[in-house]
């Protein structure tokens, strides 16, 4: 007797608690349950999200899923010669670096350095940034100085801290290969090996290094199933209190723009003016481009100088709003290149569960990876 009465009074307990569970709210006072019916909807009936005046943001879009045509593209004549070229360390003057030392395609695209690593063991002052969906950038380089993926080619090839390669020199040393004269051929119509050829043949292949779908982009497709209450939270966190979305929007998760958001160390020893290496503008010093956030969990360690290789401490420098160094008015009167920290960017009061949030959405972001092997090189 005593034991039916302990279990009856032990499942009207369960049940009493099911119907005053505690509901979760967001900063904003509206309950998880409430932004997954929310975020449910199509995009386009997504609530609004907290950007800026003056700021021509677009909503986020699904990358496209990769077809069979993909390994058809990939036996395009000027693509496949493009492929060898960017595994061959024959493009450098030591002949033993090739573009794919620094952009590895098992590592997405990056080399997990703070810095690059190049010619005679000669250390850049920038991060690698990853070669995925290259083809959609309007610019190039943390600092924008490249508009083309056959300019931006040249740059780590001649530069003597990475490849080390004399643009004359190249064509002879890749045209002494019998084989790759015929890939030229089938390529170019000729079989001359010049160095226009190979890096045309290098941007050729750069632009097929595509992310693939995330789950953030089946959530964004109708499966509203596949994220979870911290993703979704991560989300709407993103798109209002955290501010994100000032930068970060659109199908690539940026804006395409240069922001200065305190990392300049000016007159430091790190220092980096950024764009203004480039434009010569004082507005544009410590201004650096604003990184696509596709497959970001991936890409470690982060900022233009790979100071940076935890997610939450990022987090926690945005949180800052990251205006500890403006200059006071006569400082600036007294140095115009004194840099100024970007207006957009605010002290946001996240707390640790809205940190957890984001960092959950941004792992949602990232996709698996594909490994795509090394090709056996002509010899």
């Amino acid at each position: 007797m005593k034991f039916f009465v302990g279990t009856s009074l032990l499942i009207v307990f369960v049940l009493l608690h099911m119907s005053f569970r505690q509901i979760s709210y967001t900063y904003d006072g509206t309950s998880l349950d409430s932004l997954r019916t929310m975020y449910g909807r199509p995009v386009g009936n997504w609530p609004k999200p907290d950007i800026d005046s003056g700021i021509a943001w677009q909503e986020f879009k699904a990358l496209p899923k990769t077809d069979t045509s993909y390994f058809r593209l990939m036996e395009k004549p000027k693509i496949k010669l493009g492929k060898l070229l960017f595994f061959d360390p024959l493009l450098s003057g030591s002949g033993q670096i090739s573009c794919s030392s620094c952009h590895d395609p098992q590592i997405s695209w990056g080399d997990r350095r703070a810095v690059a690593l190049g010619n005679d063991h000669l250390s850049g002052n920038r991060n690698t940034i990853s070669l995925l969906n290259v083809a959609h950038r309007k610019t190039l380089f943390w600092d924008g100085r490249a508009t083309t993926l056959e300019e931006q080619a040249k740059s780590p090839i001649e530069a003597h801290n990475e490849m080390a390669m004399k643009p004359k020199v190249v064509g002879q040393k890749i045209g002494a290969i019998k084989a790759y004269k015929q890939l030229f051929k089938e390529a170019f119509g000729d079989d001359k090996v010049t160095y226009e050829k190979i890096v045309t043949a290098l941007g050729a292949f750069q632009r097929t290094i595509t992310s693939r779908q995330s789950r953030f982009d089946r959530f964004l497709a109708g499966d509203t199933k596949v994220l979870t209450d911290q993703e979704i939270e991560g989300l709407h966190l993103f798109r209002t209190k955290a501010r994100c979305m000032n930068c970060h929007y659109g199908q690539y998760l940026t804006d395409e723009e240069f922001h200065n958001i305190g990392l300049t160390y000016y007159k430091r020893k790190y220092e980096d003016l950024g764009r203004y290496n480039v434009t010569k503008k004082p507005e544009d010093v410590g201004r650096f481009r604003t990184p696509s956030l596709r497959d970001v969990m991936h890409g470690a360690p982060w900022m233009h100088n790979g100071l940076f290789d935890n997610i939450d401490g990022i987090i926690n420098i945005y949180n800052s709003g990251m205006h500890m160094i403006d200059p006071k008015p006569e400082q600036k009167a007294a140095d115009p290149l004194y840099p100024q920290t970007d207006k957009i960017l605010r002290k946001l009061n996240l707390n640790p569960d809205e940190k957890k949030a984001i960092v959950a959405f941004l792992q949602a972001v990232t996709a698996t990876q594909y490994h795509m092997p090394r090709p056996e090189l002509p010899r």
